[in-house]
């Protein structure tokens, strides 16, 4: 799950507003103690940590972030932190329910944070299978109708719920014992900061004192509010269209027209929430590759057509515009995700040989934002508390390594029955290799809150496609050995995120690792169902211009092609403007990281700017007016926006979230909207007109 700053999104945490606003709340906190505030609290034991009440209340969370974050991938591919939703949502529905347990008499055991701390880990553990799960991309991208909109419309697998749900079960787990074992050497010798693990221990840690349980209880209201209207919002819109067949694919919109394509804002309240919650530069680097691309690019190539592909070629095909629109998008991709990883790599490597040299494991690391010299007592009796109940409960090295095995060994002889293009040896060699990896991006992770899960996949697509090859059905092999490497790599640092949470809330290690597994258990099943439920009701689901268009689903099948097939899917002059792009992603983060704080927030994301390259504007305008309304917010009262900015901004993302449960089940039934809503140009309704009225 995207809690941290994954690469694929655009994020950048140095420019995280929400993450650097809790830093200084987090240094607050430090300076008057935290475990001090909670000395006189007894901590319970792993076991009863783990409650019943916890896991159904996560399992309820489970399915409202799985809608949620599988809209989101199935439309822009773009995941906002949910951390804090998870976080706020889990506290009130717990706390509700001990309240009336204790008024009737009948409360045994008190709402505690280590409990809170479960039921954050287990829904994020469960929705995150939403998203590494590939259901917007490399899953997705086997099915035939995504392969109709490639070059090659013959290796495909269609999606069902069987062989989904026993893939997900038999690569999911593997990236959790993978770093069990390191988890000491992580949190405590190395010290790594982890920072969306921090945030949302703090954010934890507050819940449970009395001005957070207020403050809490007021963000939840806030959170009910904007829920209410925004899924009112979706019934709404919903309610006065049509769809395709009105003439016209969503709710009135405002724009701009640009040559012959148009940037609208179709009032998402979806996009206007993820808009609140991601930094700014995000927001504006995804308007610029709007812009750029929709109202510059696009039209020029349009303008040589017939010298640079037929015009006889339809817009849809991959010899026509739509091959420059995946693949610049593709080569750009590629481009910030080759120097990501590089950068990250080189940190990571820096970082460890810094450790091993000075062999002083007490020492922070010099990127982790701490500095030894000046620790007070007070840290050092927190440090003292956490460290010793964070030995108390260990995990045997034994059962990690035996279970990391037994699942390789079970999944090495299980995938190729389900994919038979991906051969036994291919899974053996990512497995020998997968812990390392796993390790990479754990420490990569704790160092940057940089997640680069998806390169990683992206590597295993081009590695195992080339192997197989083309006659050997590559594209199917290299798309699922990026799932494979994906779960692996996205679940370890997850994983880590969570010992880190647990480590400041005093939650037992063992609860955690409990709590992922059993939140993995759930997503293995709960994300496939949601997909299904998607998948049946939505027909045009992963074509251009529908309402879910599945962009990445299209650019992971065809990054497998040029892996099997090398450049001659192409169409003309693709590779030099592919070329420019990679260059230009590459230059434009080298130019970020040279530029001081004070520049770098100019400077646009290109992960950020090749989303609209493909699937066009209509989220971008959405996203900035979320951002407009928090600026807004911020200049009147910043208190209040940063304490119920993120409540407010979940709750039109949650309620826009789940209204697609009914929509679904509406769609499933045949149910169409009762009215018609359709917007004409003065001229276009001018036309209509004549052609309406009878001629004299």
């Amino acid at each position: 799950m995207p809690q941290n700053g994954r690469e694929e999104n655009g994020y950048d945490p140095e420019d995280d507003r929400n993450v650097n606003h809790d830093n200084g709340k987090h240094k607050e906190l430090g300076e008057l103690s935290v475990e001090r505030l909670f000395e006189n609290q007894e901590v319970p034991s792993w076991r009863k940590q783990l409650t019943v009440r916890a896991f159904v209340v996560s399992f309820v969370l489970s399915i409202l972030f799985s809608f949620i974050v599988m809209k989101l991938n199935l439309t822009t591919g773009i995941i906002p932190s949910l951390n804090v939703s998870a976080g706020l949502l889990g506290f009130f529905f717990v706390k509700t329910w001990t309240k009336l347990l204790r008024k009737s008499g009948l409360l045994k055991q008190p709402f505690t944070r280590q409990e809170n701390t479960v039921i954050q880990t287990c829904v994020v553990a469960s929705s995150g299978i939403a998203f590494s799960g590939g259901f917007g991309s490399y899953l997705f991208g086997m099915s035939e109708r995504i392969a109709k909109l490639s070059t090659n419309t013959h290796d495909f697998k269609n999606p069902s719920l069987e062989w989904i749900i026993g893939f997900l079960f038999v690569v999911s787990f593997l990236g959790l014992f993978s770093v069990v074992p390191l988890r000491k050497i992580m949190v405590i010798d190395f010290r790594l900061t982890y920072p969306s693990g921090t945030a949302t221990a703090y954010l934890i840690n507050s819940f449970h004192t009395p001005q957070g349980a207020k403050l809490a209880k007021k963000q939840v209201r806030e959170l009910g509010k904007f829920f209410s209207f925004s899924f009112l919002w979706g019934f709404f819109q919903w309610f006065y269209t049509a769809g395709d067949d009105c003439g016209f694919a969503s709710f009135p919109s405002l724009g701009l027209k640009a040559y012959k394509y148009k940037f609208y804002f179709d009032f998402s309240a979806t996009y206007v929430g993820v808009g609140m919650i991601c930094p700014y530069i995000v927001n504006v680097s995804v308007l610029v590759g709007g812009i750029l691309s929709w109202g510059l690019m696009w039209p020029l190539i349009e303008k040589r057509k017939g010298d640079w592909y037929s015009a006889d070629l339809p817009e849809t095909s991959l010899h026509g515009l739509q091959g420059y629109r995946v693949f610049i998008a593709i080569a750009m991709i590629l481009g910030d995700g080759l120097y990501n990883f590089v950068k990250v790599l080189s940190l990571t490597i820096i970082g460890l040989s810094h450790q091993f040299r000075k062999k002083d494991v007490s020492s922070d690391l010099p990127t982790a934002g701490h500095s030894s010299d000046h620790v007070s007592s007070q840290v050092s009796y927190d440090d003292k508390r956490r460290t010793q109940l964070f030995l108390k409960d260990q995990i045997p090295a034994w059962f990690s390594i035996g279970g990391y095995v037994a699942i390789a060994a079970i999944s090495t002889a299980t995938l190729p029955h389900i994919f038979h293009q991906l051969k036994w040896y291919y899974i053996l060699v990512m497995y020998i290799f997968a812990p390392i990896l796993a390790f990479c991006n754990a420490y990569g992770t704790g160092l940057t809150d940089w997640s680069l899960a998806s390169t990683y996949g992206k590597l295993a697509i081009f590695i195992i496609g080339a192997w197989a090859g083309a006659s050997h059905g590559g594209v199917l092999a290299g798309l699922a050995a990026c799932g494979v490497m994906m779960n692996i790599v996205s679940t370890a640092s997850d994983l880590m995120q969570d010992f880190k949470t647990g480590y400041l809330t005093l939650a037992s290690p063992r609860s955690m690792f409990v709590s992922q597994l059993i939140g993995t258990a759930m997503g293995c099943i709960i994300s496939p169902c949601v997909f299904w439920l998607f998948y049946k009701a939505f027909d045009d689901i992963g074509q251009l211009g529908s309402q879910y268009p599945a962009p990445n689903a299209v650019v992971f099948r065809n990054m497998a092609l040029l892996g099997v097939d090398g450049f001659s899917s192409l169409p003309r002059n693709c590779l030099l403007l592919c070329y420019v792009f990679f260059g230009a992603a590459i230059l434009i983060n080298f130019i970020r990281d040279l530029a001081g704080k004070k520049w770098r927030q100019f400077i646009p994301l290109p992960m950020a700017m090749a989303i609209p390259f493909y699937i066009g504007s209509y989220f971008t305008i959405d996203m900035c007016v979320g951002s407009l309304i928090l600026f807004v917010w911020e200049k009147i009262n910043k208190a209040k926006a940063d304490a119920f900015g993120p409540a407010v901004a979940s709750g039109l993302i949650c309620g826009d979230g789940i209204w697609t449960l009914p929509a679904s089940i509406l769609a499933l039934a045949g149910v169409k909207p009762p009215i018609c809503m359709k917007f004409l140009s003065r001229g276009t309704n001018i036309r209509v007109d004549n052609f309406l009225t009878p001629q004299g």
